[in-house]
């Protein structure tokens, strides 16, 4: 009888009958050098609803507002040497990627001045990510952030799909070739 249902439930999926989340085995087996650290989950998991800051005083945003493009969410502080590292990779990724499929969002994590993020964009040379804040780690604490950068991979209907703990080479072969897959196989 498990059987059945079984075989029942899979043509259901394979027919369309049943929306299932998108597939990311394709995108998991692209994962080589640092991107072996990309951890993709059996199921999308939800992510949090909590408000995070603007760059310049402008308001603020949840990470409700992306659904419909696949999001590589970074949290990291002005502080963070393997940030520092990482964000030219991933201004590299944006500018590859970035548009209506996908876009790179960077939240400065913590205790980081407006000043110091500006500064610390300037001296990376960083002129295509968002200057976002969640200064008193509210967001950072519901999404399970501890330790920095972390990095999480959220799809079109706003959940997340993978995570990376620690800093990466987003601008690898490896990374690029995810992206394209997750971007790919979701249109």
């Amino acid at each position: 009888m498990k059987r059945l249902v079984a075989a029942a439930l899979y043509m259901a999926l394979s027919l369309g009958a049943i929306p299932a989340h998108a597939d990311t085995s394709a995108a998991a087996a692209l994962r080589d050098g640092d991107m072996r650290k990309l951890i993709f989950h059996g199921t999308p998991e939800a992510v949090s609803k909590v408000a995070f800051d603007l760059a310049d005083d402008a308001g603020q945003i949840t990470l409700e507002e992306f659904q419909g493009k696949y999001i590589l969410v970074n949290f990291w502080a002005t502080w963070c040497a393997p940030c520092r590292h990482e964000m030219p990779m991933l201004s590299e990724l944006q500018t590859e990627f970035g548009g209506d499929d996908f876009e790179v969002v960077t939240i400065a994590t913590g205790r980081n001045s407006p000043a110091g993020i500006v500064k610390f964009f300037k001296d990376t040379g960083i002129d295509n990510l968002p200057r976002y804040q969640d200064p008193k780690q509210k967001l950072a604490a519901q999404m399970g952030v501890f330790g920095l950068p972390i990095t999480v991979l959220i799809d079109r209907e706003g959940r997340e799909i993978a995570r990376l703990r620690g800093d990466a080479d987003w601008s690898s072969d490896s990374a690029k070739a995810i992206i394209a897959e997750l971007i790919g196989a979701g249109s």
